[in-house]
């Protein structure tokens, strides 16, 4: 599966099992390598840096829309210049596709090299 992939597909109520930390490390490298999983293995997470708070706001208003679209909400820790974003399927306990589905959407907002 790629980047590619996963921004085709859309967000479904997720049950059962979480992935395995095996099934989420393949499936983080299909993102940005600024993304990261926790110790537990629970949750994804990135900081998007800006140059002020204007960006940042633009930023997370986009983040707003997508996840709404997909209804699989982030949480977000918002500062002057950059925002953290926090990534888990709560209905299961850990990651599911979701997660990554909405991480690759997100990646698309920048470039690559940010």
């Amino acid at each position: 599966m790629t980047a590619r992939d996963l921004t085709s597909k859309h967000c479904t109520p997720r049950e059962g099992e979480p992935f395995s930390r095996k099934q989420a490390d393949e499936l983080l490298q299909n993102l940005h390598g600024a993304w990261a999983i926790d110790e537990s293995g629970k949750e994804i997470s990135r900081t998007f840096k800006f140059s002020n708070y204007y960006q940042t706001m633009a930023f997370v208003n986009a983040i707003a829309w997508i996840v709404h679209a997909e209804d699989h909400h982030p949480d977000l820790e918002v500062a002057y210049n950059r925002c953290h974003v926090r990534f888990s399927t709560h209905s299961i306990g850990g990651l599911s596709e979701n997660d990554f589905i909405c991480s690759a959407r997100i990646d698309t907002l920048l470039p690559t090299d940010n």
